[in-house]
């Protein structure tokens, strides 16, 4: 069967069958017979493991350069013309040139901890007055509040 009549029967998954069969074919110890034998599948999963991390790795650093504020427009071109002209190695430069910690980065730590210590500082008697007040002002009836007075009480 040839790569034409592949092409006609299948029409539209042809492309991931070629895939496939290049696969195949490039892992076959002969050409013309199929002896692919265990371990040749075991460095193929091997190499498209490391090459999904290196791709993983260059789409990383090309979110990281447009997600900084502290670079400017410029600065983020070249950036992405040195990952995009040589992608291992710009991403590995990026990598060892980027600041451990950034303004953004310690922003963003702030607002994290901001977050944390007021969602610690509500207590369990904080909530079940807040459910008072409402149950006095008709906001919500006797079922619903000791249904959430349980809740509260619970966690």
């Amino acid at each position: 069967m040839t790569i034409k009549e592949l092409v006609a029967r299948f029409r539209k998954p042809a492309l991931p069958l070629l895939a496939v069969l290049a696969f195949v074919v490039a892992g076959c110890n002969q050409v013309g017979g199929a002896t692919m034998t265990f371990w040749d599948v075991i460095w193929a999963m091997v190499f498209f493991y490391f090459w999904f991390m290196c791709i993983w790795i260059w789409i990383s650093v090309i979110g990281d350069i447009f997600r900084r504020n502290d670079l400017s427009g410029p600065s983020k071109f070249i950036w992405i013309m040195v990952a995009f002209i040589i992608p291992l190695f710009g991403a590995l430069i990026y990598m060892i040139t980027r600041p451990k910690v950034t303004a953004q980065d310690v922003q963003l730590m702030t607002q994290a901890d901001a977050a944390a210590k007021a969602a610690a500082g509500v207590s369990t008697a904080d909530q079940i007055e807040k459910l008072n007040q409402l149950l006095a002002s008709g906001a919500i009836t006797q079922p619903e509040y000791e249904t959430l007075k349980a809740k509260a009480i619970a966690s």
